[in-house]
């Protein structure tokens, strides 16, 4: 056992250990459905703290020769499969960790010839028998092993993309790590298995990637592998259960990302709200390599009007193919937005190529940043938003209106609408601190109609439920009656109790508001 070669399962047992382990081992099912098979190359990329490591950790304890993993394995899910014990402990295991080697080394070359002499010393203590090494040369290495013993091997390559994560690395150091990885694995007959986990895909230079052998499983499509992303829903009311949380409060907390039909948990936040008893973002307890800021602060055009509709609860079309797959090169919008859907910052629907806030945890993450940001008028809304809702409370319609006199005041663009839909968007920040008690939902199919916003009290709370209807170069009295007259009230079918009804107009020509609020019973 060594520290690349066959590491052994000391960290999947750590895994299995811990307070909380979630069973992801039917992950090996489909990683042995591609064994010695052309489709034998794998590259896995997702945000932080979703997993990627310990999944590592546990396909070395099941792969590495050496090692007598059965027992480890005994209660969970593999080992009633049928595949569990034809590729157990049955090849040699590469094992490596990119992030680690390259915050060593001093270059990208010192780095590739670091591992290749650590790798070959291993190799050559495990096969005494082999007396002719070429050090330098780690493929004919593992070429010679290979035809010696027939055993193949399983190269497990974590964090493989850390070189494109750290400033200051030349492209063209990046191009001979690249090469280093295709010359290691592409088109070899010991490779076995090639699993490779990152943050971001593989990275392309001029028209085509280094990497092209590989089927990627990215958040943008994470295919088959959805499922063992993160934390299931099924997965997640079992430890609700457990520890005796809402399982409603931790779905509007870390739920939301979106793989292919298969609505994901962040794993991360969930164990750490389930051994704490809380609810809290530990998105910012996490390491990232560059700030949100950083990125949302980026001056492309419609970037921020993007930024600001995400967060009144907008989903963006998103076109993700411009990409080049680093944290350096970005030259638009969409880059932007698909950096920060790898990061975690945003979920996609592969389908409908549309991009959003998944939830709670991460809105509070895009709320703290602006607040530090000059965009005046968000901010400022941002700001107001617990007054302007006691305001509602209150029936004051004069605060209401003052207060988005002074958030209109400023000049961020999307602030200047002009149509009931950016008017919404401003109104939904507004709001923001609402979604602590309430359900926000756009467009809300009502009686003979849509409800342009509904806020519907979470369960347990004791708070009244709000219609909020918007009108531009109409007055606020005619938004009431058309909530009224086409029954939006109908729309809060589980709701039984007070309502408040909100109408919002704006005129352009005077650029005043004006605000309506009344109060009803619903049976």
């Amino acid at each position: 056992m060594g520290t690349y070669l066959n590491p052994g399962s000391e960290l999947f047992k750590i895994a299995t250990n811990s307070k909380i382990y979630v069973d992801k081992t039917m992950l090996i099912k489909y990683t042995n459905e591609h064994i010695l098979t052309s489709d034998r190359y794998m590259a896995v990329s997702r945000p932080r703290r979703f997993g990627k490591t310990m999944a590592m950790d546990m396909l070395c304890a099941y792969y590495g020769r050496g090692e007598a993993a059965e027992e480890l394995f005994k209660k969970y899910d593999i080992c009633s499969d049928e595949s569990f014990k034809k590729h157990l402990n049955k090849y040699n295991v590469i094992k490596l960790n990119i992030r680690d080697a390259i915050s060593k080394s001093e270059t990208v070359g010192s780095m590739t010839d670091g591992l290749t002499k650590r790798i070959v010393y291993e190799l050559k203590n495990d096969n005494p028998e082999i007396t002719l090494f070429d050090e330098t040369d780690i493929t004919q290495c593992i070429s010679d092993i290979y035809e010696s013993t027939r055993t193949a091997f399983v190269f497990l390559i974590d964090e493989w993309d850390a070189v494109f994560r750290i400033k200051g690395i030349t492209e063209e150091e990046q191009v001979k790590y690249l090469d280093f990885l295709r010359n290691l694995l592409k088109d070899k007959a010991y490779v076995a298995l090639a699993y490779m986990t990152g943050i971001l895909p593989i990275k392309k230079y001029g028209e085509h990637s280094a990497l092209n052998m590989f089927t990627e499983y990215s958040m943008t499509n994470q295919r088959e592998l959805a499922e063992y992303t993160g934390f299931t829903k099924e997965e997640v009311q079992g430890l609700c259960k457990a520890y005796n949380m809402s399982y409603d409060e931790t779905k509007r907390w870390y739920d939301g990302y979106c793989l292919r039909d298969i609505s994901v948990y962040n794993p991360r936040s969930v164990v750490m709200s389930m051994t704490g008893h809380d609810y809290d973002s530990y998105w910012t307890k996490t390491e990232t390599y560059e700030a949100l800021r950083i990125y949302i602060e980026m001056n492309f055009d419609g970037l921020r009007d993007a930024i600001i509709e995400l967060m009144a609860g907008e989903k963006l079309s998103v076109d993700t193919r411009s990409f080049a797959n680093d944290m350096v090169n970005l030259t638009s919008r969409d880059d932007v937005l698909t950096l920060l859907i790898h990061l975690g910052y945003l979920t996609y629907d592969f389908d409908t190529k549309r991009a959003w806030i998944p939830n709670q945890e991460i809105m509070g993450e895009y709320a703290s940043t602006i607040k530090t940001l000059d965009w005046s008028g968000v901010t400022e809304a941002l700001k107001m938003s617990d007054e302007l809702l006691k305001a509602v409370f209150d029936k004051d319609n004069r605060y209401v209106e003052s207060a988005l006199e002074k958030i209109h005041s400023f000049e961020t663009s999307i602030l200047t609408y002009n149509d009931e839909n950016a008017l919404a968007s401003v109104i939904s920040i507004a709001f923001y601190t609402a979604r602590r008690e309430y359900d926000m939902v756009r467009e809300l199919p009502a009686g003979k109609g849509y409800a342009d916003i509904c806020f519907i009290p979470k369960r347990g709370s004791s708070k009244p439920a709000m219609i909020v209807e918007l009108k531009v170069d109409k007055t606020a009295e005619s938004a009431i009656t058309q909530i009224k007259e086409r029954k939006y009230i109908d729309g809060l079918k589980s709701y039984s109790g007070k309502v408040i009804l909100v109408g919002i107009s704006y005129d352009r020509k005077s650029k005043r508001h004006s605000c309506g609020i009344e109060e009803v019973f619903k049976e």
